[in-house]
This record gives C-alpha cells, sequence and structure tokens, in this order.
C-alpha cells in the first residue's frame, strides 16, 4: 500500500508540472531586426518598431503663390504691394538650424545651415547629415539668417567664398539675404534696387540681432525617406505689416535702421512648410 501511495504522488506530482502544453506568456514589442528597437524576447509585434530614414529639405520660392524660378530671372515682371513693377536678378537667403519637433517631445536636430541661391538648382536642397527617426511630429523650426551664436565673423569658410559677409561697422557676421533687381519708378524710369538684410545698425558700435525665429505647429508622420518643403513668398517682403515702396527705400539699406528693422516685420509672414512627401 505504501508503495501504490508513492506511486500515485509521483504521478499527480508529473501530472501537475507537465506545462510544456500551456501557451507561452505574451511578450509585446518590435519584432523587426531590421529596426532600432529589436525585441528579441518579444512574441508578439506591437507595431512598435522605428527606424532611421533620410531627410530632404527643399527651399522653394512663389510670389503670392505662383512658383518662381531662376528663369524668372530678370525676366518675370512682378507688381508689390505698393505698386512697384520690378525685376529680380538675384535672390539668396540663408537658413540655419532647423529643427523637426516629435510627438514625444524629443527633436531632431539638423546642424547644417544652406544657404539658397535661386541661380544654383543645387542649393534648393539640403539633404543633413543627421537621419530622422519614424513616428509622430507635431512642427518644424529654423532660423531665417544666423542667430546671435552662429553669426560669427568669418567663421564659414564656404560663406566667405560666396561673399556673403556682412560688414564689419555694421555689426559684422554675414548676410541674411539679398534680392537685388530693377524696378519702375514713378516716372517710369528703370531703377535699381538692393534688398539686403542682416544685423541692424543701431549706432556706432551699437547693433540689434536681426534674424528671426520660426516655430510652425504642424502634425505629420514620417515613414519613410521624406522631403520637407519650406516655402518663400517672396511678396511677403514687400507687405505684412509694411507697405513697401521702392520709390522710398530701394538702395543703400545695409546701413539703415528703419530699413532693417522693416525687413525683419515683414520677414514674419514669409516662410511657412509645404508638402512633406515620402
Amino acid at each position: 500500500m505504501k508503495i501504490n501511495a508513492i506511486l500515485l504522488l509521483i504521478m499527480l506530482v508529473t501530472i501537475g508540472c507537465s506545462t510544456n502544453d500551456d501557451p507561452p506568456a505574451e511578450v509585446l514589442g518590435c519584432m523587426d531586426a531590421n529596426s532600432l528597437n529589436y525585441n528579441s524576447a518579444a512574441n508578439t509585434d506591437d507595431g512598435s518598431c522605428i527606424y532611421e530614414k533620410n531627410a530632404t529639405i527643399l527651399f522653394t520660392q512663389n510670389w503670392s503663390g505662383n512658383p518662381v524660378a531662376e528663369a524668372d530671372l530678370n525676366t518675370t515682371e512682378f507688381l508689390n504691394e505698393a505698386g512697384n513693377l520690378i525685376k529680380i536678378s538675384r535672390l539668396r537667403y540663408l537658413i540655419s538650424r532647423i529643427v523637426l519637433k516629435k510627438a514625444d517631445g524629443t527633436t531632431v536636430n539638423f546642424d547644417e545651415y544652406n544657404l539658397v541661391d535661386l541661380s544654383n538648382v543645387s542649393s534648393l536642397t539640403l539633404s543633413p547629415a543627421n537621419s530622422i527617426i519614424t513616428g509622430e511630429y507635431t512642427g518644424i523650426t529654423f532660423i531665417y539668417g544666423f542667430n546671435e551664436a552662429d553669426n560669427i565673423s568669418g567663421a564659414y569658410r564656404d560663406l566667405n567664398d560666396a561673399d556673403w559677409n556682412w560688414p564689419t561697422n555694421l555689426g559684422g557676421g554675414y548676410h541674411f539675404m539679398q534680392m537685388d533687381g530693377k524696378f519702375e519708378d514713378v516716372a517710369g524710369i528703370s531703377q535699381p534696387f538692393n534688398f539686403h538684410n542682416g544685423t541692424a545698425r543701431v549706432s556706432d558700435g551699437v547693433f540689434e540681432q536681426n534674424f528671426i525665429a520660426f516655430n510652425f505647429d504642424k502634425n505629420f508622420t514620417i515613414t519613410d525617406d521624406a522631403t520637407i518643403e519650406i516655402k518663400m513668398d517672396i511678396s511677403e517682403w514687400f507687405k505684412n505689416p509694411v507697405t513697401w515702396d521702392l520709390n522710398d527705400r530701394s538702395t543703400n539699406l545695409m546701413m539703415n535702421y528703419g530699413a532693417q528693422k522693416d525687413m525683419q516685420k515683414n520677414g514674419g509672414s514669409v516662410f511657412s512648410i509645404g508638402d512633406i512627401s515620402q
């Protein structure tokens, strides 16, 4: 009887410990070994996989919504808010510190700056070295020109070679924009204009920062390599809030404090975020 009892006990224990047929506990996670957050222990993919993708920044220009390209230089006439008929011969501007804001509160920072030159197609795109991460984003920020920390005289060889320096007696550093061309004055005579923007000189040795920090709220999802469009509406430089009459201010604007600050005011409505394609 004693032996039978022991055998019965062993059978019960054996049956009780037979867990091999039980389903394994569910472990949620990313199951793609090519992702950044692969979880080798996961047995149920929860859709959390994230990946590195490439970003391209595309800079486009328009006049009140009508595209402006290199072919328009010196040929196409534009009518500004003050009624000046103008032709643009050169348009260059500087964009720096582009940042993508993620929904989780982190950011993707691009270290590069870009000197956009309408006559140079290759300057209309920027391919940052840093990758972007797939997921939800809530906005984009960037600086028109350089902020005070970056605007260091002579610091950037490529900008020096591009004759992009801003005179030391006007505060030094670099231009933010050069827009040149011709307009018809009140007598119908063609006159030059040089719409150049940079640090504002208040008085001898006294200067005022004049860059513009843009912060756009925009919800978007990155799932693949992406191209992000930054749009410039050139017409906005001549209005909102200051209606700019080239008959009054067309040349020698770099040393004109009031002109520099009015450019900054109007610049606030110049840029927008366009298409984000993938």
